[in-house]
């Protein structure tokens, strides 16, 4: 509302005169003006007006509070009056007032706050929860209570804990319902649900009024209502709609803190009033209990008597908050003492400048120590009867938090907690506070409720309107495969194994399915199944049922039921029979493979023999001999009897690993020789789908199939070289005629279709594997909950076997099954052997490095002072020395070895017998030249 309406209003103010500017000396005055804004008659007003009084008379009489300062409330009745409320805000500013508590109202706090920006005066609301209630706006507005936004965030996490995906609103049209209904629908958007119908009522609205939106609510889908109003409208909407039949079984009525509210202040209800109630789930702002709660509440039945000309009335926690908000603003003002604030009013400069006549527009005053209050409200941190007092950096109370109540019998049952801390939860919040924040849905928990009609049974929540109205259902109009759904000449009917599939899953249904089935196609073509899909998403139909592939640009359209028949692409060409011949013993092995393999013969009988003819007679003799004993040994372990024994640890392992290899190698070949000879074999030039993707022939597909798209755009194959074809008559021509005569070399389509095609024509069948994995489903419009229980009823249907007695009875045929036939499998290929080979070549490489490292080893032992000596120490002479040594036999070797040792040993002993003689003769001649010597010099 502009700043020039709330001008006019002034106009009911000429008592208020103008004061100019007044300043009060002190800066802790005997008394402080405190204004309220409440409707005194209300379910919430007159708890309020309790819990004001008490709370102010209780701050006044601790003198701790405001150290001696008072405060005066000034209390006004808007009798449930917006306009009143407006009126009574501008007198509060002739008499100096700090602050307003109130108003009670959401639509009467958005123009009031407008008044309190101006006049910089604080205003304190307990019970206008209207999320909208911004402090980028309002900024002098203050929310002493939880805003609805978390109301709606809790009522979201309800809906989506029970799996519902849509709510319907009923709400009073204005500010507190409209904004708290937008606040609903983005926190059901954040869990992917939404509000699928809006029911506005007026604020005024008469049960006839009332009743007219109920009746357009029960003729929608949805069965979960969410009601948003005032204590005053809401018992009537609930007994309106148990007037209606609206409050049996299947319906889920979440009411807003409203009901709670009722339930708590007139508590006991009338019975009549109570069955109105039954089932319903309703909030409460959660309290944590505490010793000054409990003696707060102890008081409150004196409290209300005494001042109640209608006898005492129960507790609400707007009561609480109400109580609250006193001292909240007690404590506020202290501190804005403490920080040397005065209370000082000053004209404001925008109004004394206008010229309104009669009206005194120099009353209005603006709070020069505003702000400073403000601040002072906003930093209060205390524990009240409602807790923990102390606001966020959004203005929101910390610890935002709700009860969830099922009212059941002649009360309410709690089932639960919300708290924005952690969801829901059966604990209460303050004690999960501690814990890690776990907002996971398996983390989510409340106690079962007793839902309206008496059960506890969770409702579907959604049911088929009933208005008459059928489910207009598009079925394709094939022209071919007909055994999978056609359209009986004549008539709307249609049979086919989908319509079977169809009628039975509906069957299945807890709740009756009106439908009318409609074709779709001109009925010379077959339809196009992704714009059948499309055509859902404008309207045009409700639900698609037929041969429709669940793929990926269709689900971005629609939601698909569970596939009721597995169909995946596969390549369909002509195959011809291999019979046997004189030569079939050939073709289990490729030709690579039979060479690869005779050559490991030769290899293995070539490292046996070298391993073994130094040692083994049976590997020695002249070179002819031994080139046959080669050629014996390595053919003869192909059966296992090889006649020659192996000596050597080597040979023996290379042997070892080479049986193991011929037992692999001859049992596949004996597996594959015995399916070649005993099954009747078909053979094709294609493989499969890699076949047609490296070459450049024709490739036909079903007229209007996914198949195209698929092979051109994740296959990558030119859309030149595809034709589309219609029945399986054009398939088998096609094939027939091949690409020279202007066919395809073969047929890309659904499995379904190619079982059909393939019962009859047997000089055709399947290459290579499924290369797609897809099934068929119905189709339905995006979140609607029929898709998931016809899947439900899908499943029912395969677990019993309906399913598959309803896919024999249409799409098994065994024209061809009997004859025995079955496509050729790939002969053996070196690729499934190669490990084998890998190992066994590896073991006779290794074992001849091991031969030959010893080899060198008594070479050098045995020969090398021989070639010294000799002189052969050049390398052709070693090397041909050397092939010697390793031709002769080891025995032989070693003879000889030591037969030159031992004559080693006995020239040294003769050769030192000789030097001993010699110098023995030589002494003795000495000896007789000395006696001669001696025996001249006498003569």
């Amino acid at each position: 509302m502009s700043i020039f309406w709330l001008l006019v209003l002034l106009a009911l103010c000429r008592g208020i005169s103008s004061n100019g500017v007044v300043t009060n000396v002190s800066t802790r005055p005997d008394v402080v003006n405190v204004g309220a804004i409440l409707s005194g008659n209300s379910i919430i007003g007159k708890v309020a007006k309790a819990a004001i009084n008490a709370a102010v008379e209780d701050v006044n009489s601790d003198p701790t509070v405001l150290a001696g300062t008072k405060m005066k409330l000034n209390m006004k009745d808007s009798h449930y009056s917006g306009f009143l409320g407006i009126v009574e805000a501008l007198q509060f500013m002739e008499k100096d007032t700090v602050a307003i508590i109130g108003p009670q109202l959401s639509v009467t706090a958005h123009v009031i706050a407008h008044i309190a920006n101006e006049l910089q005066v604080p205003l304190l609301s307990y019970s206008a929860t209207d999320p909208t209630l911004s402090p980028l706006q309002f900024p002098f507005f203050v929310r002493t209570s939880q805003s609805d936004l978390y109301q709606m965030a809790a009522i979201a996490d309800i809906v989506n804990y029970y799996g519902w995906k849509e709510v319907i609103a009923v709400y009073v049209d204005d500010d507190h319902g409209r904004n708290g209904i937008a606040a609903l629908g983005d926190k059901l958007a954040e869990k992917r649900c939404k509000i699928s119908y809006k029911a506005p009522m007026a604020t005024e609205a008469t049960r006839d009024n009332i009743t007219d939106e109920l009746v357009k609510v029960a003729l929608t889908e949805s069965r979960i209502i969410v009601l948003h109003t005032y204590a005053g409208a809401g018992p009537v909407v609930l007994e309106v709609a148990t007037f209606l039949g609206m409050m049996g079984s299947g319906y889920v009525w979440i009411t807003t803190n409203w009901l709670s509210t009722i339930l708590d202040t007139n508590s006991p209800l009338p019975t009549s009033a109570m069955d109105d109630f039954q089932g319903v789930i309703t909030l409460r702002m959660y309290t944590p209990d505490s010793e000054v709660k409990r003696k707060f509440v102890s008081r409150w039945s004196n409290l209300t008597s005494e001042k109640s000309a209608n006898g005492s009335f129960g507790m609400s926690t707007y009561g609480l908050y109400a109580y609250d908000t006193v001292w909240l603003l007690a404590h506020a003002i202290d501190a804005f003492f403490n920080k040397g604030g005065i209370i000082s009013f000053s004209n404001d400069s925008k109004l004394t400048g206008l010229h309104g006549g009669s009206l005194n527009l120099d009353a209005m005053n603006i709070f020069d120590g505003g702000n400073l209050l403000l601040k002072s409200i906003l930093q209060v941190n205390i524990t009240g009867v409602t807790g923990p007092i102390n606001f966020t950096s959004d203005r929101d109370l910390i610890h935002p938090a709700f009860e969830v109540i099922n009212v059941i019998g002649t009360g309410s049952r709690r089932i639960g907690y919300w708290s924005n801390y952690s969801g829901l939860s059966v604990m209460p919040p303050e004690t999960l506070y501690t814990n890690p924040r776990n907002l996971s849905s398996a983390n989510q928990r409340l106690y079962s409720p007793i839902w309206p009609g008496q059960t506890t049974q969770r409702p579907r929540g959604w049911a088929f309107p009933n208005n008459g109205r059928q489910l207009k259902i598009g079925v394709p109009k094939r022209v071919s495969y007909r055994e999978i759904v056609s359209q009986e000449e004549g008539t709307d009917m249609f049979k086919g194994y989908c319509i079977d599939v169809f009628i039975a899953a509906v069957n299945l249904l807890p709740y009756g399915l009106p439908y009318k089935l409609i074709p779709f196609g001109d009925g010379r073509n077959n339809p196009s199944h992704t714009e059948l899909v499309r055509l859902i998403t404008t309207g045009v139909y409700d639900a698609a049922i037929g041969d429709i592939a669940i793929i990926t640009n269709r689900t971005r359209m629609a939601d698909f039921t569970q596939p009721y028949i597995e169909s995946g692409l596969v390549v369909v060409a002509p195959v011809r029979k291999l019979n046997s011949s004189a030569w079939s013993f050939l073709r289990p092995f490729t030709p690579v493979m039979w060479a690869v393999t005779a050559f490991f013969f030769l290899v293995v009988g070539v490292a046996v023999w070298i391993l073994e003819h130094r040692i083994n007679d049976e590997f020695r003799g002249p070179p002819r001999k031994q080139a046959v004993t080669i050629l014996w040994f390595s053919l003869s372990t192909l059966f296992f009897s090889h006649r020659e024994n192996t000596i050597s640890t080597l040979g023996r392992i290379v042997l070892l690993i080479w049986l193991f290899v011929v037992l692999i190698i001859t049992s596949s070949y004996t597996a594959s020789l015995t399916s070649i000879l005993t099954v009747q074999q078909l053979s094709s030039p294609i493989k499969g789908i890699e076949t047609l993707i490296n070459s450049n022939d024709p490739i036909g597909h079903q007229q209007d199939s996914y198949a195209r798209n698929y092979l051109v755009e994740e296959l990558g194959i030119r859309e030149s070289r595809l034709i589309p074809l219609i029945s399986p008559e054009d398939y088998a021509k096609a094939l027939r005629d091949g690409p020279q005569r202007g066919g395809v070399a073969a047929v890309v389509d659904e499995r379904a279709f190619v079982d059909l095609f393939l019962s009859t024509r047997c000089e055709f069948s399947i290459v290579g594997q499924e290369f797609t994995k897809a099934g068929w489903g119905f189709a339905f419009p995006r979140d609607s909950p029929l898709a998931i229980d016809m899947s439900t009823a899908i499943l029912r249907l395969s677990e019993n076997g309906d399913l598959q007695r309803m896919h024999d009875k249409w799409l098994m045929r065994s024209a061809c099954t009997s004859q025995g036939t079955t496509l050729a499998v790939d002969r053996l290929q070196l690729k499934s052997f190669w490990g084998l080979f890998v190992i066994c070549g590896f073991a006779c490489f290794l074992a001849l490095c091991i031969y030959f490292i010893q080899m060198l080893r008594q070479f050098s032992k045995h020969y090398s002072e021989e070639l010294e000596s000799s002189g052969r120490s050049s390398v052709s002479g070693r090397v041909q020395t050397f092939l010697s040594f390793v031709d002769e036999k080891e025995e032989t070797v070693k003879s000889r070895s030591k037969r030159r040792q031992m004559e080693r040993t006995s020239n040294r002993s003769v050769g030192e017998e000789d030097e001993s003689t010699n110098s023995y003769k030589r002494r003795h001649l000495e000896s007789s030249s000395n006696k001669s010597l001696y025996s001249g010099d006498e003569v």
